[in-house]
């Protein structure tokens, strides 16, 4: 009989849990009860952890039975070592980032049957239990551990020496395939430069932040602006600024497909994908360099936990918003642009085909305003590095980088604004993105083959002709 321990809850941001004062929790485990594996899996449910805590659990995977609550918590963990204490609730001081969940704990494969040791019962642990929590104290990115031996009781609870464990151990023969909104309010935003503002909406009509009453529910929005360095030489009134925003409804695509021919499950898929929209103006010279100049303004990490039946499945969401100056340093350029989209960037896992990269891009731009003056050529990007894992282990990364480009020969003025153009040449504007990232080692966390590398997900490139003219 296979025992399986689940203890849940989500960790908000201060603000939010000073908000909500709740936690997301959900359980799943064994009753101790016979019974026989179960071969005909179930299809799960994919959705956010609810913010009020599960009043049900779902049955064990591998033994085919209901499964019960308990007052049980995940009450710490340590990484150097692989030790958690499982408790009770309220036994102990839990202290630290996250909420222990309320997980139901029956006897192992190895553990002593009741008869054998009536003392068993007052661990709250045994050999064998599978722990899947959401972010708890010392595991702020949530854990997915296997008990490998019972050490004792301390005053906290149940000290249990651990190793990482797979989702296959839990999820068995069932499957599950969603697409779950990340709420906006759960991410932590770390600006990197002093003028960026943070807005965002969510139903309930809440929201925070000087665009907020303009954001569309379930966006997160980023305005900045800044100074570029401008060229070597270059007038005073050829300074370079770079101003914007950044505007992102970001989605964790998440499908597990049961149990396959071999040990691995039949399928597999992690991504992340979203409603995207930009608009950012560049005004001057920008200086020549080597490489482009690349200038980070924001740091933004969350937790989702998603609800895949009764197992709490964690995923680790970090985006880095930049902007992205590159040129010849001679194009003096007044530009503006606005572009909508959507994205898609992922990996997904088949039986035959192993770990495969996923990745699309539908976004469209509009020039709003356009004045090129002198030769040269200028490119500028307002995109977002991601990466998305389980569990701490990042499993996929990549890199959405929406731009404009434009080239003069000659002496041009180009407004969008204003028909007709007054130059002496040539002009070109262009939009486009590029998406471009990896598929990671850590991608195993669902019970797949290790991959042997990082495999790229393939660079996407599109680019589409604004306006232009020659005289």
């Amino acid at each position: 009989m296979t025992a399986l321990l689940l203890a849940a809850g989500c960790a908000s941001p201060p603000h939010q849990a000073a908000a909500d004062g709740r936690a997301r929790e959900a359980v799943q485990a064994s009753d101790g009860s016979s019974a026989t594996a179960r071969t005909d899996g179930r299809r799960l449910a994919v959705a956010a952890a609810p913010a009020a805590a599960a009043t049900t659990a779902a049955g064990s995977a591998s033994a085919g039975r209901p499964a019960h609550r308990t007052t049980l918590t995940v009450a710490s963990y340590d990484r150097a070592t692989r030790r958690a204490v499982i408790s009770k609730a309220g036994q102990g001081n839990s202290g630290g980032k996250g909420r222990a969940g309320s997980p139901t704990v029956s006897p192992s494969p190895t553990a002593p049957s009741p008869s054998a040791s009536a003392s068993a019962s007052a661990q709250q642990a045994a050999v064998g239990d599978v722990i899947a929590s959401a972010p708890a104290p010392g595991a702020p990115d949530g854990l997915l551990a296997r008990v490998t031996k019972v050490l004792g009781e301390t005053d906290a609870g149940t000290e249990v020496q651990t190793e990482p464990a797979t989702l296959d151990a839990l999820l068995g023969d069932d499957t599950a395939k969603g697409t779950v909104p990340v709420d906006p309010a759960a991410f932590d935003v770390d600006k990197l430069l002093p003028d960026v503002k943070v807005s965002w909406s969510r139903t309930g009509d809440v929201h925070v932040g000087p665009e907020g009453a303009h954001v569309p529910l379930g966006s997160l929005r980023l305005d900045v602006s800044t100074e570029v360095p401008a060229a070597e030489g270059a007038p005073a009134s050829a300074a370079a600024s770079v101003s914007g925003f950044v505007q992102v409804a970001p989605q964790v695509d998440f499908a597990y497909g049961g149990a396959g021919t071999g040990t691995a499950p039949g399928s597999a898929y992690l991504g992340l994908s979203g409603d995207w929209n930009s608009g950012w103006a560049v005004k001057g010279r920008a200086g020549a360099t080597a490489t482009p100049l690349r200038i980070p303004f924001a740091k933004l990490h969350a937790d989702p936990v998603l609800q895949v039946g009764a197992v709490p499945v964690v995923v680790n969401l970090d985006l880095t918003c930049y902007l992205q100056v590159s040129g010849d340093g001679k194009i003096t350029v007044d530009v503006e642009q606005n572009l909508k989209g959507a994205f898609k960037a992922g990996g997904t896992f088949g039986t035959a085909q192993g770990w495969t990269p996923v990745s699309s891009s539908t976004m469209t731009s509009t020039p709003v305003r356009t004045s090129v003056t002198t030769s040269g050529s200028v490119r500028t990007a307002l995109g977002a590095e991601a990466s998305v894992g389980l569990y701490g282990s990042v499993g996929v990364t990549a890199d959405l980088a929406p731009y404009l480009r434009g080239e003069a020969t000659g002496t041009v003025t180009a407004t969008s604004a204003t028909p007709g153009v007054q130059a002496q040449g040539a002009w070109n504007l262009y939009g486009g993105v590029d998406l471009s990232g990896t598929l990671r080692l850590q991608l195993s966390v669902f019970g797949t083959p290790v991959l042997e590398r990082s495999i790229p997900l393939g660079a996407l490139h599109r680019e589409w002709k604004l306006a232009g003219g020659t005289l």
